[in-house]
């Protein structure tokens, strides 16, 4: 059916049993950011706010799913959902601060309208990238069936976000799972200008749920009793039965995608005639036809609406612009956590693989942590790709220890709802080369969300790296460098089995986000004795591996091993510092070996350009010229993919080269 045709279908209100007073609640509610909204647009116009999306005329989803569910279930709305946070009773001038990006808004001015979460009000905050919103209810309704919680979780998508990738994994994630999520679309007919057939070749989204398997019902979107009625039904039915449901919500987007577009492309016909179905008007006629709304009533809403919108405009106009304080944005990009390191509680040890201290430190920190979740392909009953979890599911059971989908945008996005929740999650990535797959979830959610509206983001990722394993281009890549550059994130790379134990356990300790690489070349290579105790190592701190005077070798994972391999066959007295933790990186350790050979040379596996080494490497030269007796060197692999061919392979990396550069630097 034709967006014109479906303007043109008759708006019906079936009052059913609802109250009077249920009736007169939702007009208010409803009524709440329409009047936001046309105070908002005079604001735009004149200046004071930088920006608006307008939900004007798909108001009714918004306020029939929010005032259907109860007041602590989550839901995660988009940007035209404005009506979510009036009806959660947002406090007005600090809803109007975030617009303005004033201090006392919901991120302190650090984004932008909609973009913002808020746990009080059980709300999560969109990004700009629309389709991650997804995965993250799923994560909160996973949470819901862990513990036991008879919960829905709701999130909104617009007909355009469907095209992503995102929505395909989370849909389809939450059906393998059968978590209890509703989809909401607004399928308003454009996304931006495109219009919707050229967005999908289907007709209605309800034809596309089968595919899932799961149930799709469609609604009215303009109709705020039928969208209430809809989901408040289907929630309790799913608090019962949890399930995930896509509720395909037809309306139409009276305004531009943002204002500065307009609406130009919209057929003059079709605009006027879904303006004839304009949610506001037709509901308040229906309560004034049916004798629950009279002009007394209607009068005394409209007053108390507009004395709060002003008084809370009056606030937050009155709230001094932002004085930008270096120390706070600094601090806020992590979430608040002071390490204690843990030692062992014993002498015992035991010799252990590099692989077997990484499943060690695994099931310690599930026995640790009762709300542990491990996510990942293949890591149930099969072990994982590398069996580093075989027998987790005997001994941590099916609900801790998940298969996955082949999606892994979907399970990272799945984490971090699970940790909104109050769980912690461990995703293991098949290889470190898959993360880019679920890149989006990891540099702008999980990095960005503590910065943006105070949640942290518990959640270790997992990435076998590196190559030497006759493995190609696409299971050997070193893609630390990738993430180094990503404020909010933490990442960490052992080279031997105690760090490898030690730092696994304080990454899921540290409620931040972690990358934690694991050198697959050393899983069956490398052993050690080990404390069979659980044990932290310190996060940001590096380890000095090997002593002496004539040069400093600064390095990490393989580097590590690579290198003092290289001094003892050359005869070279060397420091050889371990970095460990690459974000945040040792800065005074390195310092302090600079300061005491006055020649370095940094080593790194990934490729040369772009790397680890070269920013390390310009802080020296920046930080510490008054030491160096020579230029500060580094090596890595070719600039090339990972070749497959052992002997192209052994070319690519860097160790040949390096000790040819360590001779050199020794003897300039």
């Amino acid at each position: 059916m034709s967006n014109l045709a479906l303007a043109q279908t008759p708006m019906v209100f079936d009052r059913k049993h609802y109250s009077d007073q249920t009736l007169l609640d939702l007009y208010k509610s409803l009524l709440m950011p329409r009047r936001i909204e046309e105070k908002m647009l005079i604001l735009l116009r004149q200046g004071k706010i930088s920006k608006w999306f307008s939900g004007w005329g798909q108001e009714a989803i918004s306020i029939g799913a929010v005032n259907a569910l109860q007041e602590d279930e989550f839901i995660l709305p988009m940007h035209r959902n404005l009506g979510i946070f009036t009806g959660r009773k947002m406090p007005l001038e600090k809803l109007f601060a975030q617009f303005q990006g004033k201090k006392s808004g919901f991120t302190k001015g650090r984004d932008r309208s909609f973009h913002f979460g808020s746990k009080e009000h059980h709300i999560v905050g969109m990004i700009s990238h629309l389709g991650p919103q997804l995965a993250i209810a799923d994560g909160i309704a996973l949470a819901h069936k862990l513990a036991g919680e008879s919960k829905v979780a709701l999130v909104f998508s617009g007909d355009g976000a469907t095209s992503e990738g995102d929505f395909h994994e989370g849909v389809n994630v939450a059906a393998v799972w059968k978590l209890p999520v509703i989809f909401v679309i607004e399928h308003n007919g454009y996304g931006l200008s495109t219009p919707n057939n050229e967005q999908f070749a289907f007709e209605y989204f309800t034809d596309k749920a089968p595919g899932y398997g799961i149930e799709a019902i469609r609604i009215d979107g303009n109709n705020v009793l039928e969208v209430y009625d809809a989901i408040l039904n289907l929630a309790d039915d799913l608090r019962k039965n949890p399930r995930p449901v896509l509720v395909e919500a037809i309306t139409f987007r009276m305004r531009g995608h943002e204002e500065a577009s307009g609406t130009k492309y919209v057929p003059k016909e079709l605009m006027e005639t879904w303006t004839l179905k304009d949610p506001v008007d037709n509901f308040e006629r229906y309560l004034e036809e049916t004798g629950v709304l009279n002009a007394k009533i209607k009068e005394k809403i409209n007053i108390e609406i507009k004395a709060a919108i002003n008084q809370g405009l009056d606030l937050a106009f009155g709230e001094a612009a932002i004085v930008p304080d270096t120390h706070e944005e600094l601090e806020d990009v992590y979430a608040p956590f002071q390490q204690k390191v843990i030692e062992p509680t014993n002498a015992s040890t035991h010799e252990k693989r590099f692989i077997d201290a990484i499943a060690e430190a695994l099931s310690q920190s599930m026995e640790r942590y009762p709300k542990l979740v491990l996510m990942g392909q293949d890591i149930a009953e099969y072990g994982g790709a590398f069996k580093i979890t075989d027998g987790f599911v005997q001994k941590f059971g099916k609900e801790r220890v998940r298969n996955t989908p082949l999606c892994e945008s979907a399970i990272i996005g799945t984490a971090l709802g699970l940790s909104i929740k109050g769980y912690k999650s461990m995703v293991e990535m098949q290889f470190a080369d898959f993360v880019t797959c679920g890149f989006n979830q990891i540099v702008n959610n999980l990095a960005k969300i503590h910065y943006r509206w105070n949640q942290q983001a518990d959640v270790v990722v997992r990435m076998p790296t590196g190559a030497g394993v006759a493995a190609g281009p696409f299971h050997s890549q070193s893609n630390e460098a990738w993430f180094f550059h990503t404020p909010g994130l933490k990442i960490v790379y052992p080279s031997n089995p105690y760090d490898a134990k030690g730092l696994l356990n304080a990454a899921i300790e540290d409620p931040n986000p972690y990358l934690y690489f694991e050198h697959k070349g050393m899983y069956r290579s490398i052993s050690a004795a080990i404390p069979e105790d659980y044990y932290t190592v310190p996060i940001g701190k590096a380890a000095l591996v090997a002593r002496g005077a004539e040069l400093s070798i600064i390095t990490y994972g393989m580097g590590v091993h690579w290198a003092l391999q290289a001094v003892e066959e050359l005869g070279i007295q060397a420091d050889i510092l371990d970095l460990r933790t690459l974000l945040p990186w040792d800065q005074e350790a390195v310092k302090e070996t600079v300061a005491k050979t006055g020649k370095v040379i940094f080593l790194q596996e990934d490729c040369n350009t772009g790397g680890i080494g070269a920013e390390i490497c310009a802080w020296i030269s920046e930080n510490c010229f008054e030491y160096l007796d020579g230029p500060v060197m580094r090596e890595g692999s070719l600039d090339t993919p990972v070749p497959f061919a052992p002997s192209l392979e052994k070319n690519f990396l860097p160790v040949q080269r390096f000790k040819e550069k360590l001779i050199t630097l020794k003897n300039y």
